[in-house]
């Protein structure tokens, strides 16, 4: 690669002061001093920064520095994140035995000075403000100078200096710690395994921190969606008890959605958020860990809050409200004939339990309200705190459907009834809080989801007598039109994506929901989750999940032949532990024979086919991998061996004249049973992986980046790949056609990248995330 020419000046900083000691900057610089930086937009600092500055840190830096999950907590997605800074402390901490304390943008702190106090160390110079103080005293300025000291070695996988693994060890230095860090570490620059920034943007990066690193926020709403924002936030938040209610319960589903309102390609985005001040007020946020913990105000209001940062992939949860989902929201919680006659309270024991908390609410308005954006509350425990780490996802496979059951066959009166008299059974982990104890409260939740599924077996054995209804005809067809009703999960090992339609070859597991087992999904791993929780709260939570998968799971066996049931179920929990065929066991009591009258002797595959012919209507044809054209097309048929030594996701992109294609290679880890919480490597059944290569961008951590210039190159490459037997097989198809993170053009690749996922993802395009990018 060719070496960028560092100016004399920035030379002078880095051999002369730019590693010294927080005695030495105060001698020199003064001590520190927080500083406004958030300018206007329209002013020449504020301009200077969107136009020059702003682009050079989403696409260089914000691919590794975006959310929860970015190294030493150092958000660079908004002029809040920067100015806050890095910290030592781990969010994502699976040993610490008593919860933490949150650091969320926005909401755990408001000024510099608060975030100075809970020790976040600032990455921009906080001392005396001149070009020479402000570039010495910048951590971000020398992370960058110390890449262009010390560049990438020429290598292609990089040595055992680089640690690339989620768990490594972070030095998160302060200015004061940076000539240790640069000494001990010097490969270390930013970015991080990754090239240098190019000539141009170190000097756009350079000339903005010499000039005090003053920022600005993206431009403000159009009067056109301020008018939509205006119009939703007085139906949230009339003062009728009916209306107060529903404006919870609908906050409590939506509190992680981006809301807009625009069908342009880039629209501006709005997060659901509860504040102290009503609608044409300022808003001032409400603090708390939950969406339903205590406010401690007199009166909660649900505003719309623009969001201005970055949009990331990893956490984009688009949804769009127009006039007509006010209607529907009208016609679900508002029209109906029931009374509210007092609010529930927030007391963790109720509001943690959304059948006590919504109790009042009709059941079918509740049921019908998560179905209409089911791939949406889904992708709250993909997409939320919860799924970052192995831990929190060895609780599902890799690669399974999810269909609903109709809520005009199970959101009836007699089931509401049922549900109310065993909603203490259904109370969820996120009752006990932040602190927990496993052991103790396993028991306890144990006994009573064993209570609660002896009561909805006996309904079930009621409504389904002699197999009546219990066909496909009894899942949800998304009223003809609406895709939500069959979605596809996929598990990437410590990540996971959801999208629309029923993906892929046919999978190992199916999960058939109804609305309890929606809601408490929903309010165990996104509503109850709390990521700053202590290692007790962080088990209870997965262990619990097990119980819902498999309640999931066994609604789709109902469908089955009542004789093959057992023997379908064991084949998907072999090797298991002993305590799950107790738990199996608790579950044979449900004996009515399936409605359907099956024609071969392989009655799940046939009922796959079934499911997907009841369902075809409202099917989404987008990730179809069978219109992934030959020879590509091959890839959805590799030998398991080849397909052990793929990272869970690839990219590929195809140039086709002046365009390109993409497609998504996803690896499906095989286990015997995910019933082991420590043990998944012991769990793992190699030569019964699976992979699939569908059209398009699934997943939002790339493994892997192929490009393929021409049609001998797809040809070579997809003819290659199933023959690999070793590892030395796949480095040496990396070398002939992947841009590892050590290519020189990395960046320019990156940046095609991305505009091709602009094209192929329009509304829920979001910057990927590059901190799983693989060193192979």
């Amino acid at each position: 690669m060719k070496k960028i020419i560092i100016s004399t000046f920035v030379l002078i900083i880095l051999s002369g002061c730019a590693y010294l000691g927080n005695a030495h900057y105060n001698e020199l610089f003064g001590p520190e001093k927080t500083q406004a930086r958030i300018v206007d937009a329209n002013s020449g600092d504020g301009a200077e920064f969107l136009q020059h500055v702003k682009p050079v840190i989403d696409t260089r830096c914000v691919v590794c520095h975006g959310c929860y999950d970015a190294p030493c907590q150092l958000k660079l997605s908004s002029p809040e994140g920067i100015d806050r800074g890095l910290s030592k402390e781990l969010v994502y901490d699976g040993t610490r035995l008593l919860a933490s304390t949150p650091s969320r943008l926005l909401f755990d702190a408001t000024t510099t000075e608060q975030w100075r106090e809970k020790e976040f160390s600032p990455v921009l110079n906080e001392r005396a403000q001149n070009e020479e103080a402000n570039l010495a005293g910048s951590v971000l300025f020398n992370t960058l100078v110390l890449k262009q000291s010390s560049p990438l070695p020429e290598d292609e996988v990089l040595d055992e200096r680089f640690d690339f693994s989620l768990s490594r060890n972070q030095s998160c230095a302060t200015m004061g710690e940076f000539d240790q860090l640069a000494d001990e570490q010097p490969h270390a620059g930013m970015p991080y395994g990754l090239p240098g920034v190019s000539a141009a943007e170190f000097q756009h990066l350079q000339n903005w921190i010499k000039k005090g690193g003053k920022m600005a926020h993206i431009k403000p709403p159009s009067a056109a969606e301020l008018a939509k924002v205006k119009n939703w936030e007085a139906f949230l938040n009339q003062d009728g008890l009916k209306y107060q209610l529903s404006a919870r319960y609908i906050y409590e589903h939506w509190f992680l959605a981006h809301i807009y309102f625009s069908d342009a390609q880039s629209p501006n985005f709005f997060k659901l958020v509860r504040s102290s001040t009503p609608p044409g007020e300022d808003i001032k946020l409400i603090s708390a860990r939950r969406p339903y913990d205590n406010p401690n105000v007199e009166r909660v209001y649900y505003r719309l809050l623009h969001d201005r940062s970055t949009i990331l992939s990893k956490t984009h949860l688009p949804l769009k409200l127009t006039d007509e989902k006010l209607t529907r929201l009208y016609q679900q919680f508002i029209a109906p004939k029931y009374t509210v006659s007092s609010l529930p309270s927030y007391e963790p024991a109720l509001a943690s339990n959304p059948f006590k908390t919504f109790e009042a609410l009709p059941i079918d308005a509740k049921y019908q309200f998560m179905l209409d954006e089911a791939e949406l509350i889904i992708m709250g425990f993909i997409k939320g705190p919860v799924c970052r780490g192995q831990i929190a996802l060895n609780v599902i496979n890799d690669h399974f459907w999810v269909a609903f059951a109709d809520p005009e066959k199970v959101a009836t009166p007699e089931v509401g009834k049922m549900l109310m008299q065993h909603e203490d059974a259904l109370e969820l982990p996120a009752a006990e809080e932040s602190n927990a104890l496993p052991i103790s409260n396993w028991v306890k939740y144990s006994v009573r989801e064993k209570r609660y599924l002896k009561a909805k077996v006996e309904l079930a054995n009621k409504m389904f007598k002699n197999g009546e209804h219990l066909t496909t005809d009894l899942l949800w067809k998304g009223e003809g039109h609406n895709q939500n009703a069959a979605l596809t999960i996929f598990r990437h090992f410590d990540s996971a994506t959801v999208v629309k339609g029923l993906v892929g070859q046919q999978p190992k597991t199916m999960w058939v929901l109804d609305y309890a087992l929606f809601e408490r999904i929903h309010y165990l791993l996104v509503a109850g989750f709390d990521v700053y929780g202590n290692i007790g709260h962080q088990l209870i939570t997965r262990l619990y999940m097990d119980f819902l998968r498999l309640e999931g799971e066994q609604n789709f066996l109902a469908l089955l032949p009542e004789s093959q049931r057992e023997a379908i179920k064991q084949s998907w929990y072999r090797k298991s532990p002993p305590s799950l065929s107790t738990f199996f066991e608790n579950n044979r009591e449900f004996s009515q024979p399936s409605g359907i009258s099956y024609q071969t002797d392989k009655p799940q595959s046939e009922l796959y086919g079934l499911i997907k012919q009841t369902l075809e209507a409202v099917l989404s044809p987008r990730y179809d991998y069978k219109k992934v054209p030959a020879p590509l097309s091959a890839i959805n048929t590799m030998p398991a061996k080849a397909i052990n030594l793929l990272p869970q996701l690839s990219y590929v992109l195809v140039k086709e004249q002046d365009e390109h294609k993409a497609y998504t290679i996803i690896h499906h880890n095989a286990h015997y049973n995910i019933s082991s919480l420590l043990n998944e490597d012991g769990q793992r059944a190699y030569e019964e992986d699976t992979v699939t290569i569908v059209p398009g961008f699934i997943g939002d951590y790339p493994s892997a980046i192929w490009y393929l210039n021409n049609p001998q190159q797809v040809a070579a490459f997809a003819e290659q790949l199933p023959l690999m037997q070793v590892e030395a097989d796949y480095r040496a198809l990396k070398s002939k056609f992947a841009i590892r993170r050590t290519h020189p053009q990395f960046w320019q690749y990156s940046d095609i990248l991305h505009h091709v996922a602009r094209q192929y993802r329009g509304v829920e395009f979001g910057m990927f995330d590059y901190n799983r990018l693989e060193n192979r």
